[in-house]
């Protein structure tokens, strides 16, 4: 079987730069892809915040100038294989070496300048893939660089037949900047410059670029990429994208089964298993005492992780708050984010000692011993494209509490007391009411210790693994290749 190559393209991979779940897509997936046979490789910027341990590893391979119209910038191209997998580092001071990844004044410039890079450093390292997957929109300019600058007019044919995918990991984001860029920048012809192609309201687009020019279209969930498609969680996009809907596709993404693996997991206090829950109670009694929690195996424990933002569905947890702490049960939430959310987990903290726990800030381990400690998780999410949070929660044994929304919905199969069938417990409309509800169910099904364990059990022995994300887009590459694939 010929080997497909792919040159796997994002802002952030862990564990070198991470600001969210694109990270561990960038830091999973390819390791993946390769245990399948491909020749999958990272590129990414060389940030001045990548761990000086990586940085002494680096080895460095060259350099090539890209072209931002009349500038010509340099870009350093490092190399270091983590995991068994090779990941490119493209450097520049000038537009890598700063205080946080994004957020800075001339972002645009930035990431066309790595979009660019991500093009011109190919036949310096004598790779040519198959297939560039890129993802959100810092990568957006690469398909459409790749047919206007590269694809007939550089390097006699060597980019000829390659093809590109774009992966939506929340379509939120966009990149969007002034369309004097086009000139000053980009150098993209102004043909370009139109509904179907970059212009978006009088501006550039990143994302949609991607959107409209790569040769696919995934996201992180088969339920996002039908949401997508219409005006409420389309934001703005949901035009191009039903006009890109035959190319579309949605793929779960997983997590990193070996790392977080709670019979072995070094960051919890107590190893357990489905078979042997002894270490899971160990561990609940442990977190009540460390978050100054009242000690009862018996008062079921929620937990939440969380960016504290609308997103989230915090906006239904502020309008309940108090009926949810006046129950019969506990709460211990991890995470920062808007200050009103902040502050209404600090008042219930000091409004039901014993009962609520507010953690603002983060931390690794302590998110570890919350998926390992609690007896529920509750992600109320007013949108969802694939999260990571329940998949962390059902692998420790945590049942999830959701709303029917994006990856939420494709990962969390509705418990059914009659069958006993069933992962966790979700709610189909945005209501606090409904949120609520779906928490008493949960707490209800919780007094009864056997059907628990058994739903504990069947939480646990789910598969969110990389494995099976990866055999999709085994087959998506293929398919695009006109290659034949056996695994």
């Amino acid at each position: 079987m010929e080997q497909i190559k792919i040159w796997f393209a994002a802002a952030e991979a862990s564990p070198f730069a991470k600001t969210g779940g694109l990270a561990d897509v960038a830091g999973s997936l390819p390791k993946a892809l390769r245990k399948l046979g491909m020749d999958a490789r990272v590129v990414m910027p060389k940030y001045s915040q990548i761990p000086q341990e990586y940085i002494n590893k680096m080895s460095f391979l060259g350099y090539v100038y890209v072209d931002l119209s009349w500038r010509r910038e340099y870009c350093g191209i490092f190399r270091l294989i983590h995991d068994e997998v090779p990941y490119y580092f493209l450097d520049n001071e000038k537009y890598f070496n700063r205080s946080y990844y994004y957020g800075q004044g001339d972002d645009g410039e930035r990431f066309t300048f790595f979009c660019k890079a991500i093009l011109e450093v190919l036949p310096v390292i004598e790779f040519k893939p198959y297939i560039i997957h890129c993802n959100d929109w810092h990568t957006g300019l690469v398909p459409v660089l790749l047919d206007a600058h590269y694809r007939y007019y550089r390097n006699k044919g060597f980019y000829k037949n390659i093809h590109t995918v774009m992966t939506i990991h929340n379509l939120k984001y966009q990149g969007i900047f002034p369309k004097d860029m086009m000139d000053e920048i980009i150098g993209l012809s102004w043909d370009y410059f139109n509904n179907d192609g970059v212009e978006f309201y009088d501006n550039i687009n990143f994302l949609k670029a991607g959107i409209a020019f790569s040769t696919k279209v995934t996201t992180v969930s088969k339920t996002y990429a039908e949401e997508i498609k219409t005006k409420f969680y389309g934001e703005r996009l949901d035009g191009i994208i039903r006009k890109r809907s035959a190319n579309l596709l949605g793929i779960i993404n997983g997590i990193d089964y070996e790392k977080n693996n709670p019979l072995t997991d070094e960051r919890i206090y107590y190893n357990y298993s489905p078979d042997d829950l002894t270490g899971k109670k160990k561990n609940k009694e442990m977190l009540q005492k460390d978050m100054r929690l009242n000690v009862n195996e018996n008062i079921p424990l929620i937990g939440i992780i969380s960016r504290l933002v609308d997103q989230k569905g915090l906006d239904l947890i502020d309008r309940m708050i108090g009926e949810l702490l006046d129950m019969d049960l506990q709460l211990i939430v991890l995470g920062t984010g808007d200050k009103k959310y902040e502050d209404m987990f600090l008042w219930a903290q000091g409004a039901y000692p014993g009962k609520m726990s507010a953690n603002i800030y983060y931390d690794v381990v302590l998110a570890q011993r919350i998926y390992a400690g609690c007896d529920m998780f509750l992600m109320p999410s007013l949108f969802e494209p694939c999260g990571l949070s329940q998949m962390f929660a059902m692998r420790y044994g945590t049942v999830p509490v959701v709303r029917e929304t994006g990856g939420l919905k494709d990962t969390v199969i509705p418990y059914n007391e009659f069958t006993g069938i069933g992962t966790g417990f979700s709610f189909a409309n945005y209501n606090a009411h409904e949120m609520k509800d779906a928490v008493i169910r949960a707490i209800n099904a919780y007094r009864n210790k056997d059907k628990w364990k058994s739903l504990i059990k069947q939480s646990m022995e789910k598969d969110f693994s990389w494995e099976h994300s990866a055999r999709e887009y085994s087959g998506m590459y293929a398919q695009i290749c006109g290659i034949t694939v056996t695994n």
